[in-house]
């Protein structure tokens, strides 16, 4: 292993671990808030109340400013700039705080027009309800995008340790504010905590930005030449966020028109697909992009080959079985987590028949991360736009089709489909652009991989349906024991299994984990 490959390798560990940190913080979060609230439309209303907000700051921040600045600014510091960097850096926030300024002028006028858009199928008062906790929530759309300048800037001088730590504290600050005023104010509470916790993600990174010797310039030249750069390069990638998030607008929109908790349903099984998607593919890419935007700098094409098909094989690996593994442990998994107080077994139910379809994108998504990246790194941004833009359609057409055969597992499986088809287009495309990739190796990782955790899947489902007519399903120490027990049976099969096969990858993991441990 290379010092970038390690370096590299030591990076994407550090952000699995953290990004599992962070879910399962919020994955406390969730339980808390279903076990007080259940899963119904007050819930629904809890999680349509992100929609706008979390919209917005996709559009003016989300990935799209990291992926179109860090390129421009890590280009002024790597050629001793510092104070152009800057002056780009304070030319960005400002016009950033004045677009964030009119959008949520205008988001708070028309919230309740809004509300009714994404869910028409809601009832009167709970519509009401989506618009106060969706008008608090805009509040956190500041703090976020303040969050995302310092999250771009740091991980410019490859800084990761602050803006992961934030994602943490981000839930941590929902979970103790939302609980402590969910007494008084109910579940309006929560969207206060969120509040809170979008405050206490930007708070931490504070300290780490200082010591990078910020200098804030105010002003507002659109046309430095860094800044018009930026601009370039973000508007395709806005487009292709904002297409992605429309598609989740599709699904909440149809999905307000079945029976109450499908919203919520969605939401929960949503939040666990994006697990492996975060600490997979999310933590890959982010640490790969650095790197791939050097190669591409400079003109090494073989390294840039080299590294992407390195990543995209050990994505591969991860992220199959991850998706086997969470269809097989759909229910036993959701019936630990969350099946308590107002969160009963149907509830249960529902949720696992969304996951189970969901699960068949997973891969997909995990290298949609990987690909669009590798485009931004050859200031490629509209061949994704453009991908996005078809796939946006054919979500559409899927959702309407399968939402009456499937109902709300339709849209799950309509959501999947439509990643599968995108990252597909962009590896097609990117292989047209650069040239070998190495497809014969990714499809013999995928062949051995499928096998391995094909027989991984036959080995969870026959432990954890074995157990359950052994075990009292309603005792809670009990779905604990087959939730565990499926789990370190499918890690254990998959890696013995991998390890006949003699995947490279297999060991390739084995040493990614090693280096964060700081061996060799």
């Amino acid at each position: 292993m290379s010092m970038e490959e390690t370096r590299i390798a030591k990076t994407a560990g550090f952000l699995m671990v953290i990004m599992i940190g962070s879910r399962i913080v919020g994955y406390l979060r969730d339980i808390i808030i279903y076990s007080q609230f259940g899963q119904n439309r007050m819930t629904d209303a809890y999680n349509a109340a992100f929609s706008i907000p979390d919209f917005l700051y996709i559009l003016l921040v989300g990935g799209a400013l990291s992926s179109a600045f860090i390129p421009v600014f890590s280009g002024y510091i790597a050629n001793d700039k510092q104070e152009e960097a800057w002056e780009v850096a304070s030319i960005m926030f400002n016009f950033l705080m004045i677009l964030l300024a009119a959008g949520i002028a205008v988001g708070m006028v028309f919230t309740p027009q809004l509300v009714r858009l994404i869910v028409p199928g809601f009832e009167p008062e709970f519509v009401a309800l989506t618009v106060l906790m969706t008008r608090i929530m805009f509040l956190q759309v500041i703090l976020m995008s303040m969050a995302g300048v310092s999250q771009g800037i740091l991980h410019s001088f490859k800084h990761f340790r602050a803006p992961a730590l934030g994602s943490i504290l981000y839930n941590v600050g929902i979970i103790v504010v939302g609980v402590a005023l969910s007494v008084r104010f109910g579940i309006v509470g929560f969207s206060i905590g969120v509040v809170a916790g979008a405050a206490l993600n930007f708070g931490v990174q504070i300290p780490a930005l200082m010591k990078k010797k910020v200098r804030y310039h105010l002003k507002l030249d659109l046309r430095n030449p860094g800044v018009q750069k930026i601009l370039m390069l973000i508007l395709p990638i806005l487009l292709g966020q904002s297409f992605i998030y429309l598609n989740l607008f599709i699904t909440q929109n149809l999905a307000s028109g079945l029976e109450g908790g499908m919203i919520a349903s969605l939401r929960l099984a949503e939040r666990l697909m994006k697990l492996p998607i975060a600490v997979i593919g999310l933590s890959m890419a982010i640490a790969l992009f650095p790197t791939l935007a050097g190669y591409a700098a400079k003109g090494d094409m073989d390294q840039y080959h080299r590294s992407f098909l390195v990543t995209v094989r050990n994505v591969l690996f991860l992220a199959i079985p991850a998706s086997v593994g969470l269809a097989v442990m759909a229910r036993p998994l959701i019936r630990f987590m969350y099946q308590q107080g107002a969160f009963d077994a149907t509830a249960t139910g529902d949720s696992a028949t969304a996951l189970v379809f969901y699960t068949v994108g997973i891969t997909a998504y995990c290298g949609y991360h990987v690909l669009t990246r590798s485009f931004y790194a050859l200031s490629d941004t509209r061949t994704p736009v453009l991908i996005s833009g078809v796939a946006m359609g054919i979500n559409l057409g899927l959702s309407l089709l399968l939402v009456r055969v499937l109902g709300h597992g339709g849209l799950a499986l309509a959501y999947s489909l439509t990643g599968v088809f995108n990252a597909g287009c962009m590896l097609f495309f990117l292989r047209r652009k650069v040239g070998f990739l190495g497809g014969r190796k990714m499809l013999q990782t995928t062949r051995k991989t499928l096998v391995a955790s094909a027989a991984m899947g036959i080995c969870v489902w026959a432990v954890t349906r074995g157990l359950e007519p052994i075990l009292d399903t309603g005792v809670k120490l009990n779905q604990g024991i087959i939730a565990v027990s499926g789990v370190l049976v499918g890690v254990a099969v998959f890696m013995a299994l991998t390890r006949i096969l003699g995947m490279d990858e297999e060991r390739s993991a084995r040493r990614m984990f090693l280096a964060r441990l700081g061996r060799r």
